[in-house]
């Protein structure tokens, strides 16, 4: 499986690009969105998910593992392609995915190109209840390709570990996170703040995930 790589974009096409990796060139599929920030010739970093098929082997890049993440997320959806998941993403971004979904906001899915009303309500439906586990994902966490450096001595892999060594504030993280994640659904800082409080008030141990959920409810227009 190749999860990520980094090279010089070489050309552009309609709805590929393809990048040498010391003198391999890789055909990565990417939504119209990302395509738009290479540029021939300049140095890219994706996160790769490879498509297998009987007939066809196919390589999909996204700057973030976030965005990576809803691709899959999107494919597992009745009705839902590659070529439809890209849609979805290059219409609206990963956090545009989120806070459509999150919301129940079939609409700005639908505003996607080849995705029909009966698809958008689809994809909302079996999605909302994994929305808040993605944005925990992107909340406080190093996703960009771009951001990940690689050493060669095995002495700089423990980082990732010691980010989760601070255990004696579980709570006070996930509400970090969970504010974050409602910042990027639009809510202002003194209303997700207030919901944020009160879930972690009637939850104390809630992880981020359940935060956002919790919140999310509150925030709901009543009636």
């Amino acid at each position: 499986m190749i999860g990520r790589i980094a090279g010089r974009v070489d050309y552009k096409g309609d709805d590929h690009a393809l990048i040498d990796v010391r003198g391999v060139g890789y055909v990565v599929y990417c939504s119209e969105r990302v395509l738009m920030t290479l540029a021939p010739g300049e140095a890219a970093a994706l996160y790769t998910d490879l498509l297998v098929r009987e007939d066809l082997l196919q390589l999909y890049g996204f700057p973030s593992l976030v965005e990576k993440e809803w691709f899959r997320l999107l494919m597992s959806v009745q009705g839902v392609g590659a070529k439809a998941s890209l849609a979805i993403l290059g219409t609206l971004g990963p956090d545009g995915v989120s806070r459509a979904i999150a919301l129940g906001d079939w609409n700005a899915i639908k505003a996607a190109k080849g995705i029909g009303p009966k698809t958008a309500q689809r994809v909302v439906n079996e999605l909302k209840d994994k929305a808040p586990m993605v944005m925990a994902m992107g909340a406080g966490q190093v996703t960009s390709a771009e951001d990940v450096v690689i050493e060669d001595t095995p002495a700089a892999t423990p980082a990732p570990a010691a980010r989760k060594m601070p255990a004696a504030k579980p709570n006070a993280s996930a509400q970090s996170e969970a504010l974050s994640a409602l910042g990027n659904l639009g809510y202002g800082p003194g209303e997700a703040a207030s919901a944020v409080a009160q879930a972690a008030g009637e939850d104390p141990e809630a992880e981020t995930p359940a935060l956002i959920r919790a919140a999310l409810k509150l925030l709901a227009p009543k009636g």
